[in-house]
């Protein structure tokens, strides 16, 4: 059985590179996953195209729900393991996976039920709202399958194993390519379904990373001797899950809602500006691609070696993620910066696009270093069972406090975009400041408890 042990032996750096550098990966592939869905639906229609940008902040749900769970889940499993209880890290891992698919059914019956006002909300109408429901109709039917690849990715991250999710990842982009044309436009006795087909793509992949996600954990050991009935919901399991999950969930929801907030505030200074808000952000996203990765090493490390007690390489984890996080999105800062207009004009040949976009990277850029430091923070908080704080400060970042910083720059300062730009910056490094000074003080809290365990082993007789 291979549980990872690694993580609580091996040099932490070497243990970051090795956890890291696939998962970065496998999000790139996720995006492009993304950008060739984006691609085909353009060529349905421009209405199609519009319903498929609509449906995004819906299904972020989905995504919002299922890293949750996973998140929690890999604090959970890797403590278990990180303390020698295998057995309980098995029944975690399989309580988890039915955690999943209890919820998977409850997102596809409320998202039935609830998408048409969803979409009403969102402003969808005419031909639009029609598309974007028979879409994300398909999407609902299959969201089992998106929750359970989440929860078997956090069992996998949980033991160390990084890589078999970017296998997956890397190998679903590739099978999207050729799935997107076939359902859209039919073939070889499939009908064309027109946009739902590239949702039914969608799904197909998910299924087929289900067979394979599942063989891979059971590969590993957690669900040796696993018999169905493993499934039956147990309150406490359940319990743990919900505390550890639904905080995360929540604060990847204030995500979509801080979206909401942004996007309001540009749309007030034309379509030009939301379209180089939009822009900006994904190049962004790719931008910060390499903390994503180091998100997924920081929970994994600091969850096994928390649970073993290992405070030492739990703080060294913190500081050597936190270090290296500064001096990637250092270097990406500054390529930003000045790659900035070839950037946007890559996206957009519109002038004024371009030359609003550029101004949003060039204070943008100056915020990914505040980026690193908040996702890293966030993780060590997950790994060591703490998620409420995280929540706090996703509240007050992506909702409470933009309101009145927005407002007061954009509009009572007269500063117009330029202002919402420096609102984003000064929020997010306030944020990004109050948390690692809290993160920093429970680092020194757990060196003095160490360093209290190693006085008190010297003295016992046994020592």
């Amino acid at each position: 059985m291979n549980h990872g042990h690694e993580l609580l032996h091996q040099p932490i750096p070497g243990l970051i590179r090795k956890l890291a550098v696939p998962t970065s990966v496998g999000y790139f592939f996720n995006t492009m996953f993304n950008v060739v869905d984006t691609f085909y639906g353009g060529r349905v229609s421009t209405e199609a195209l519009a319903a498929l940008s609509l449906s995004f902040p819906v299904f972020f749900l989905i995504i919002a729900i299922g890293a949750g769970i996973s998140t929690g889940a890999t604090a959970l499993i890797g403590h278990e393991l990180g303390a020698g209880n295998p057995d309980r890290a098995r029944h975690l891992a399989a309580q988890t996976i039915s955690f999943g698919i209890v919820h998977g059914v409850l997102v596809a019956v409320i998202g039935f039920l609830a998408a048409p006002r969803l979409f009403q909300l969102l402003g969808a109408g005419g031909t639009v709202l029609p598309l974007a429901l028979q879409y994300m109709d398909t999407i609902f039917t299959g969201s089992i399958f998106f929750l359970v690849n989440y929860v078997l990715n956090s069992i996998l991250n949980a033991t160390g194993d990084s890589r078999s999710f970017r296998n997956f990842l890397v190998v679903g982009f590739f099978l999207n390519m050729l799935f997107d044309p076939w359902f859209l436009y039919g073939g070889l006795g499939v009908p064309a379904l027109g946009l739902s087909g590239i949702a039914w793509a969608t799904i197909l992949v998910q299924a087929m990373g289900n067979l394979y996600l599942a063989a891979r954990v059971k590969q590993s050991g957690m669900l040796e001797g696993f018999r169905w009935r493993e499934l039956v919901p147990h309150r406490h399991a359940y319990s743990q899950l919900a505390r550890q999950g639904f905080p995360s969930s929540l604060n990847m929801m204030t995500v979509a809602s801080g979206i909401f907030l942004i996007t309001w505030f540009v749309g007030r200074f034309g379509s030009e500006a939301v379209a180089a808000y939009g822009i900006g952000s994904r190049i962004e996203q790719i931008a910060l691609l390499p903390v994503m990765g180091m998100n997924v090493a920081t929970l994994a490390l600091v969850a096994q070696n928390s649970g073993a007690r290992q405070l030492e390489r739990v703080v060294q984890t913190i500081k050597t993620a936190l270090r290296a996080g500064v001096a990637l999105m250092g270097a990406g800062t500054v390529v930003v910066f000045l790659a900035a207009r070839p950037l946007l004009g890559f996206f957009s040949e519109d002038p004024k696009v371009v030359e609003i976009g550029v101004g949003y990277l060039r204070i943008e850029a100056f915020v990914f270093v505040a980026y690193v430091i908040l996702y890293t923070c966030v993780a060590v908080l997950q790994g060591l069972k703490r998620p409420g704080f995280a929540l706090m400060i996703g509240l007050m970042r992506q909702i409470v406090l933009p309101l009145p910083v927005f407002y007061l720059l954009a509009v009572l300062l007269g500063f117009g975009l330029a202002g919402i730009w420096w609102g984003i910056l000064l929020v997010t490094w306030g944020a990004a400041c109050v948390t690692v000074l809290y993160v920093l003080r429970l680092a020194t809290n757990l060196s003095l408890v160490d360093t209290s365990q190693e006085k008190d082993a010297r003295r016992s007789p046994c020592a």
